[in-house]
C-alpha cells in the first residue's frame, strides 16, 4: 500500500493551534510591511491564548525610543534588541503571575517591503526569543528573508506567511532541522520568498551546529547559496559581501591541498593589479563547496560537509555552499551583493568544460546566453595551469585550445581580460590531484601530510 503524505496544515490552521496551546504566551513587535504575522493570530479564534499585546513602532524617532538608537532599521542588530527588549518586559509584567505554567515568548521583525515608485531589494530580519520550558532562560531563533513578488500587497501576505510558519515551527519542529526549513515554505509558492540565513542560539540549542541550519537551507532549495565565516559564524551573505571585490575558489576540498592554496595565492596577486588600494583592502576571498560535491549514494554526507567546513575554516577561509553548478548562475547570485570585481578560479579542466555546449543547452542563446550570463558584470576567470602526465606539457590559459569553431570566442575573452593566466608557484603541486590525496589517504600512504596544509589534517 502507498504510504499516505502526511497533511501540511494551513496558515491559519496554525496560527488557531498556537492560540489553543496554553502553554504559550507572548509578544508581537514588527516594524514595516503592516502587522501581517500578528493578524494572523488575531484572523483566527482564541487570540487571548497567545496574544500579549502587539505593536509596530513604525516611525524611527518613535522606534529609538523604545529600542535604542540604530544605524540601519532593517538589521540583525535591530531585530535582535527588539527581541530582547520585549522578552524582558514581558517577563517582568507577567512571570510572577503566571511563569509556572508559560513558555514566554517575543516575536518580532523589521522589513523593507516594496514601496511607493521602488525597485530597491526587499528583505527582512524575522526572530523568535523563547523558553523552551517554563522558567528557563530564552534561547533564540533568526532568520532572513528576501521578498521576491513585485507588488508590496503580494510580499505582505508572504512575510505573514512566513512569521506564522516560524513561530509555529520554533515550539512544533524545533528538534527535526529539515522538517523545521521546509516548513518555513509552507503556503507559499518557491519563488515568492528566499530564506539565506537561520540561526539558532542560547544554552537550549547548543548542540545545534549553525552551519549544518546553512547546509539545509541550500538542500531544501530556500536560497541558492549560504555563507559562514572562519569562526563558524553563520551570516546573511549581503552583509558580509555587499560591494566588495570577491575572489572565488570552487572545489570539493576533499582534501583541502596545498595546491588550493597556491591557486588563491596566485590569483589573489593577479586580481589585485586590476583594483585600487581601497578595493584591494576589502576584497574577500571564498571557498565555495557544492551540493553536488556533497553527494554520496543520492544523499548528501553531512559528515563529510563539517570535516571539509572544519579544514577550511582552520585555515582562516570564508565557506560558500551552493546549489549552483553553472558558473553564469553563481556569478549571477555574487553580482546580487557586490557590484564591485569578481573572479573565480579554475583549472584548465574546467574551463574546458566551461566550453562544452552541453552545460548550456538549457538556455535558449546556448553557449553564448551562458558566457553572456557569466560576463555580464565586472567577473573575470583565473585560470590555474594543468601537467599532462603522459605528454608532460603544461597546459596554460595562454596554449588552451578549444574546439575550431569557438577559438574566435576565446581569443575575444582573452584579448578582453575576462580569462587570465594564472602560474603555479612550485611545479611540484601539479603531480597529484585531488583524488590522488585521497587514494594515498585511503590506502594509508603518509606522502599525503606533505601535500594538504597541516591545519587540515
Amino acid at each position: 500500500m502507498k504510504k499516505r503524505k502526511k497533511k501540511i496544515p494551513s496558515t491559519y490552521e496554525k496560527a488557531l493551534r498556537f492560540n489553543l496551546d496554553t502553554a504559550t504566551y507572548g509578544t508581537f513587535a514588527e516594524i514595516g510591511a503592516g502587522q501581517e504575522v500578528a493578524n494572523w493570530f488575531f484572523r483566527v479564534s482564541a487570540t487571548a491564548g497567545t496574544v500579549a499585546k502587539a505593536i509596530s513602532a513604525y516611525d524611527m524617532t518613535v522606534s529609538d525610543a523604545i529600542y535604542g538608537k540604530a544605524k540601519r532599521y532593517v538589521s540583525r542588530q535591530r531585530v535582535g534588541a527588539m527581541l530582547e527588549y520585549e522578552y524582558d518586559l514581558l517577563l517582568e509584567r507577567l512571570a510572577g503571575g503566571r511563569g509556572d505554567n508559560t513558555t514566554f515568548f517575543s516575536f518580532c521583525n523589521t522589513v523593507r517591503a516594496r514601496g511607493y515608485k521602488d525597485s530597491a531589494e526587499c528583505h527582512g530580519w524575522l526572530g523568535v526569543r523563547l523558553q523552551l520550558k517554563p522558567q528557563e532562560p530564552p534561547c533564540q531563533i533568526l532568520i532572513h528573508v528576501r521578498l521576491l513578488d513585485h507588488e508590496n500587497v503580494d510580499q505582505m501576505e508572504a512575510l505573514g506567511i512566513v512569521g506564522v510558519n516560524l513561530l509555529y515551527a520554533a515550539f512544533y519542529h524545533r528538534h527535526h532541522l529539515k522538517a523545521f526549513v521546509d516548513s518555513l515554505m509552507d503556503g507559499l509558492l518557491r519563488g515568492r520568498v528566499e530564506v539565506d540565513m537561520l540561526k539558532f542560539s542560547g544554552k537550549g540549542f547548543d548542540m545545534i551546529d549553525n552551519r549544518l541550519c546553512h547546509l539545509q537551507l541550500v538542500q531544501s532549495g530556500l536560497t541558492d547559496a549560504a555563507l559562514f565565516l572562519p569562526n563558524g559564524e553563520v551570516v546573511q551573505p549581503a552583509e558580509v559581501l555587499y560591494n566588495k571585490p570577491i575572489i572565488l575558489l570552487r572545489g570539493s576540498f576533499d582534501p583541502v591541498t596545498n595546491l588550493h592554496l597556491d591557486m588563491i595565492r596566485q590569483t589573489r596577486d593577479e586580481f589585485k593589479k586590476h583594483l585600487s588600494p581601497e578595493e584591494t583592502e576589502k576584497t574577500i576571498e571564498l571557498c565555495e563547496i557544492s551540493m553536488n560535491n556533497l553527494l554520496r549514494e543520492g544523499a548528501v554526507d553531512h559528515l563529510a560537509f563539517l570535516d571539509r567546513a572544519d579544514a577550511l575554516q582552520a585555515l582562516g577561509k570564508t565557506v560558500l555552499i551552493s546549489r549552483c553548478p553553472e558558473f553564469h548562475r553563481i556569478a549571477s547570485y555574487l553580482s546580487l551583493s557586490t557590484t564591485s570585481p569578481i573572479g573565480i578560479i579554475l583549472s584548465i579542466g574546467l574551463l574546458n568544460e566551461l566550453f562544452k555546449e552541453k552545460w548550456s543547452k538549457n538556455l535558449a542563446g546556448g553557449i553564448l546566453e551562458s558566457f553572456g550570463r557569466l560576463f555580464k558584470n565586472e567577473l573575470a576567470l583565473y585560470v590555474y595551469p594543468w601537467k599532462n602526465r603522459h605528454t608532460n606539457e603544461l597546459v596554460t590559459a595562454e596554449n588552451f585550445r578549444v574546439s575550431q569553431h569557438l577559438e574566435h570566442l576565446y581569443k575575444y575573452f582573452r584579448e578582453n581580460d575576462k580569462i587570465h593566466s594564472i602560474p603555479c608557484s612550485d611545479p611540484e603541486l601539479l603531480k597529484y590531484t585531488g583524488r590522488d590525496v585521497q587514494k594515498m589517504i585511503t590506502s594509508g600512504d603518509e606522502t599525503w601530510k606533505t601535500l594538504v596544509p597541516e591545519q587540515a589534517h
